[in-house]
This record gives C-alpha cells, structure tokens and sequence, in this order.
C-alpha cells in the first residue's frame, strides 16, 4: 500500500456512509484522513488483502499503516484520532468486539433501506479532491 494514511475506506453510493464521511471532514482538523470508496480499485485491493469479499460493501474500513481495522473497531480508531471530544468514545473498545459489531451489523444491514443510496460514488469537490483516493 503506497497511499499515505491513514484511510478511510466507505460504501461510495451509501448516504449514510457519505454522511459520515462528511462528519469526518468537517472535524479532522488536522487534515489527518484520507478516504476511497470500497468500490474503487484501492477499496477492492485492500478489501482482498484483508480478506474479505471484494464485492460486499457492509463494511468500513481503516487502514493505519499496516494495520486494517473493520467495523466498530474502526469507527472508534477514526473517533481516537478526531481528537476531543469524540475521542472519548474509544473507551467503547472495552465493549467486546461480538457485541459492538453485532449493533453495527444490524446498522450495516439496513442501511440502504434506512437511509437510502445513491447512484454513484461521491464526487469531491476541487478543494476535498486530495482527500480522496481514486
């Protein structure tokens, strides 16, 4: 992986997986993420070296150097580095991984029937383009 990290890896036509994306933008100060669609060919490379399967996008991602994080355990990683006050909720990691992937799953699972999809991946705009990784 040569793309600088960390990164953020979403479902690009979920609009809750956009939105969150949005959320992330607007609190990384620090200019500290980057992001790819699980869709593109970085998100189905990282999604075969981690394993899993290159064509379901019920997951979210966090590559950190050589570390893939999935799932709740991600969510909370990218909540650590937003810095205060939503690094508090990393203390949620004590929570056993089954149970919060188990309300993420739930999530995860409906998310389209909840809040809907659109048609293509998000297109940045020019100032957010380097964010983002083909």
């Amino acid at each position: 992986m040569t793309e600088e990290g960390p990164v953020i890896l979403f479902d690009g036509v979920c609009n809750l997986c956009n939105g969150a994306v949005n959320f992330i933008i607007d609190r990384d100060k620090k200019n500290v993420f980057r992001f790819a669609s699980l869709q593109s060919d970085y998100g189905k490379e990282i999604l075969l070296k981690a394993n899993l399967n290159k064509e379901d996008y019920d997951t979210f991602l966090l590559v950190d150097g050589p570390t893939i994080y999935d799932r709740s355990t991600a969510a909370l990683h990218v909540f650590r580095k937003l810095g205060f006050p939503y690094k508090l909720l990393f203390a949620l990691i004590s929570v056993p991984a089954f149970l919060r992937n188990g309300i993420y799953n739930v999530i995860a699972g409906n998310r389209y029937k909840w809040f809907g999809k659109t048609d293509q991946c998000r297109i940045p705009t020019p100032d957010l383009k380097s964010k983002f990784i083909p």
